[in-house]
């Protein structure tokens, strides 16, 4: 006898609706799913720029990252790499013990020290590219911040200098952030009582404007 009318052909027979729920279930074991996906490891190698030096921990540069990624969505564990007054030299000779327990991507910001100090420009850049190096045959991508060198050291050394970044920014695989100080320094409202390090605002623009180049580099970072 057929069924009345509106009730459902899986209600007139009990094992095919057994049928269709077990076949559901095992549809959504097959399913991927990113809800359990662990979150992606990002290594920030910096020096005090990065790791927030002057500022509470909450106003620091790796936390508001951390704390714009997560409000776009993104689940990223930051692995804090930066070290107040490291060189290119102190990044390089820590890389290793930093990846020990490895990253899916990673921001690239020192240079500034080296600056400070008028160290060779070939030094830095002999520094700098074994970190790229190494990340690179880890399969990391990078996302490379530029610097320039302080005014007093004269034109010549500034050329040197900043030709390093503008070099190394055009490597294979690099993302490329020209001026991580970009609409920061030298802008007294921005920046701390010594005029070099930014102020939990100042920090604040740096994160807004390098956040869509950290995006693009999550898009690139394997997944975990």
């Amino acid at each position: 006898m057929a069924a009345p009318y509106g009730v459902p052909a899986a209600r007139k027979n009990p094992a095919s609706r057994r049928t269709v729920l077990m076949a559901a279930a095992g549809t959504a074991l097959l399913r991927p799913t990113r809800a359990h996906a662990a979150p992606i490891r990002l290594l920030v190698l910096g020096d005090s720029l990065s790791a927030g030096y002057g500022l509470p921990h909450e106003d620091g540069f790796e936390r508001q990252l951390q704390l714009a990624l997560s409000a776009r969505g993104h689940d990223v564990t930051i692995i804090d790499g930066a070290v107040s007054g490291d060189t290119s030299a102190g990044g390089r000779a820590r890389l290793d013990w930093v990846l020990g327990d490895g990253a899916d991507a990673a921001l690239v910001e020192l240079g500034a020290n080296d600056g400070l100090r008028g160290l060779d420009p070939k030094e830095m850049e002999a520094n700098l590219t074994a970190i790229l190096d190494a990340l690179a045959a880890k399969h990391i991508p990078v996302l490379f911040s530029g610097m320039y060198a302080p005014p007093n050291l004269g034109p010549d050394y500034q050329r040197a200098f900043r030709a390093v970044f503008d070099r190394l920014g055009r490597r294979p695989g690099v993302l490329y952030d020209p001026f991580f100080l970009d609409g920061v320094a030298t802008v007294q409202d921005l920046n701390q009582a010594d005029g070099m390090h930014p102020n939990a605002e100042g920090v604040r623009r740096i994160v807004a404007r390098i956040l869509p180049l950290v995006e693009k580099l999550l898009a690139e970072a394997r997944p975990a």
